[in-house]
């Protein structure tokens, strides 16, 4: 191995109290605020997540989703909770199709999906935390009113999205723009959304129990003034987006008093002594625990994980996994996933095949139990148009150019958090959406409203056509496994379709590539571009390879004599991951964390 697994950039956290590792310092200082007053894992992980919401506003906000994992002390099962929402009653094919569209906007009014977070983390604290929403709302309503310091990212988001809101959204230049834009470094309050949490806990504060003040304040969320004021905006206004063209939108009351986060059970698939939990497939997250499958027949313990043996194992298994994805992963309530097939032996046996010493160009679903797949017709990126990291916003392009943006609109991405206590308690969530690049403000609230809808297609007979108050199949996949039937591990990373690339990764070289954490996540990665982007414009790049520029050159030169596309990026590019852990040892808990230096915001704390 040429990458130096001795060396990481800061160590490997190692405890018995508490751990949290977040994509914010901030959010993982409250967390463990939390932790040291006594709260509980779940506690402080509604604090952290409260937090990122304040102070990361271009990867998420108040107005986003959230998927959750869980786990309890001393449980021997992993719990998801769904704070996905669904897109509107009106959302219909007739709808889009009437407005001349073939594909949901990425931005604007179109494509809201009803914000899901707020009852995601009220349902985590009524049911599994111990604290007052009030409390582990302190911290966010701390940086709302009284300011954080602007990272980078943001400053560079707000300034490419500037000109479009002075031009076509009003309501967020007031809220964005009106005191001049922010440089990196500046402090820069957020006193609407700080005044909105603090109505909300002031309308629930009368209630009765803790439960009943929390329940209170989701009614306030879902029936009360703030969905007043989405169903107001959201049934006048009429404002452009990436289509180019004004439209309105489709989100009232109703869809918003129809909501209820859900506790579901997770799909697990087991792997050796370890069994790996992930959301069901309205997420993204099975085609994790479907690579993970068809990888669990080769070699990897023979594999150095920054060579190229290992690198176009996971690549070629990685590319019938997300063919799946785009053939049959869909809302389950409203789509026939043939989820125990797909995860089954037998089926990963006969895919594992297909894998061939050089790199595939075709994009090959499966065909569990006989079923024909059927593919959204795919559309191919213009050559030298962004790619997924420039159009997240994650990176810039290796010529050192700043990201490109589309039509003044830069994607959004995502946040993740991880902890683990004292007692055992073990929680991985992944918050995004309602970007404030991405969807008008919200006169009254100030926040920006989740345009997770456009990861529908407007094509009938897909898993993923729209369907009126179905969830959509996002990426938001946070990740939890169990060794030897505890809870051990909880991680996840931003980045869209990337998110169960690089977890696999990380997951990978723990197992087999003897890292601890840190080691994992500084350790060079890659993604695949070689499907469909889950976001607008939904475009394809075959055979794209992309390898964070510390590969060695050795591996980079064999990939592409294996036929692989492949494009080198900068040397710290590729994932954002966080991680906890814990184990029995001697008798006593043994907590780790770690967090990835890329991008100098994530941060993990713990003792």
């Amino acid at each position: 191995m040429v990458w130096d697994a001795g060396f990481t950039t800061r160590p490997e956290l190692r405890g018995s109290f508490g751990m949290v590792a977040s994509t914010h310092w901030l959010a993982t200082a409250a967390a463990m605020g939390v932790l040291e007053r006594g709260g509980n894992a779940f506690d402080a992980a509604v604090a952290g997540g409260f937090v990122l919401q304040i102070v990361e506003p271009h990867l998420n906000g108040p107005g986003g989703e959230v998927p959750i994992l869980l786990a309890p002390a001393g449980s021997t099962e992993v719990t998801v909770i769904c704070g996905q929402g669904p897109v509107p009653a009106a959302a219909t094919l007739a709808h889009f199709q009437g407005l001349g569209l073939d594909i949901i906007p990425g931005t604007g009014l179109l494509p809201a999906t009803v914000p899901g977070a707020f009852g995601a983390w009220c349902r985590l604290l009524a049911e599994h935390g111990t604290m007052e929403l009030a409390d582990v709302l302190a911290p966010a309503l701390h940086y709302a009113e009284t300011g954080f310091p602007v990272m980078p990212q943001v400053a560079q988001a707000l300034a490419n999205v500037a000109p479009m809101f002075e031009a076509e959204w009003p309501s967020s230049a007031e809220i964005h723009c009106s005191g001049g834009l922010p440089q990196a470094g500046d402090v820069i309050r957020n006193p609407g959304v700080a005044a909105v949490y603090q109505r909300v806990l002031a309308e629930a504060a009368s209630a009765g129990g803790r439960e009943a003040r929390i329940e209170a304040a989701r009614k306030a969320w879902y029936t009360g003034f703030v969905a007043d004021a989405i169903h107001d905006f959201y049934t006048t206004a009429r404002l452009r987006d990436t289509s180019g063209e004004v439209h309105g939108g489709l989100l009232t009351g109703d869809d918003m008093a129809r909501y209820e986060a859900r506790v579901e059970r997770p799909v697990t698939y087991d792997h050796g002594d370890v069994r790996v939990a992930k959301c069901g497939p309205w997420s993204q997250g099975p085609v994790l625990l479907q690579t993970l499958s068809l990888l669990s027949g080769l070699p990897l313990d023979e594999m150095p994980v920054d060579g190229p043996d290992f690198i176009h194992a996971v690549v070629e298994a990685s590319k019938l996994a997300y063919a799946d994805r785009e053939a049959w992963y869909g809302d389950p309530d409203v789509t026939d996933v043939p989820m125990e097939t797909l995860l089954s032996d037998g089926y990963a046996a006969a895919r594992r095949t297909l894998i061939a010493d050089t790199a595939s160009t075709e994009l090959r679903a499966g065909s569990p139990d006989g079923r024909a797949p059927t593919l959204p017709r795919q559309r191919i990126a213009a050559p030298g148009s962004p790619g997924v990291a420039e159009m997240l916003g994650q990176a810039k392009k290796p010529s050192g150019e700043e990201p490109t943006t589309r039509k003044g609109a830069m994607l959004g991405d995502t946040c993740h958090i991880d902890v683990v206590d004292r007692w055992g308690n073990m929680v991985a969530a992944t918050p995004s959406g309602g970007w404030f690049q991405s969807s008008p403000a919200v006169p009254g609230l100030g926040f920006s409203i989740s345009t997770r809808g456009q990861m529908f297609w407007l094509e009938p007979g897909l898993a993923t056509t729209l369907t009126p108050g179905a969830r959509p199949r996002t990426t938001l996949t946070p990740s939890m496994a169990l060794r030897d039937g505890k809870p051990w591990l909880a991680w996840g990373t931003p980045g869209g379709d990337q998110q169960d690339q690089w977890s696999l990764q990380f997951l990978l070289r723990v197992l087999h590539g003897g890292m601890n954490l840190q080691q994992a996540i500084d350790c060079p990665a890659f993604h695949s571009e070689h499907w469909q982007s889950s976001f607008w414009p939904r475009e394809a790049r075959p055979n794209r390879l992309v390898l964070e520029g510390r590969m060695p050159a050795a591996t980079v030169a064999e990939l592409k004599r294996r036929g692989h596309d492949v494009q080198v990026g900068p040397d710290w590019s590729e994932g954002r991951l966080q991680a906890v852990s814990q184990e029995d040892r001697g008798g006593l808990r043994w907590l780790r964390a770690a967090s990835n230096p890329r991008f100098m915001q994530n941060y993990a704390a713990g003792r």
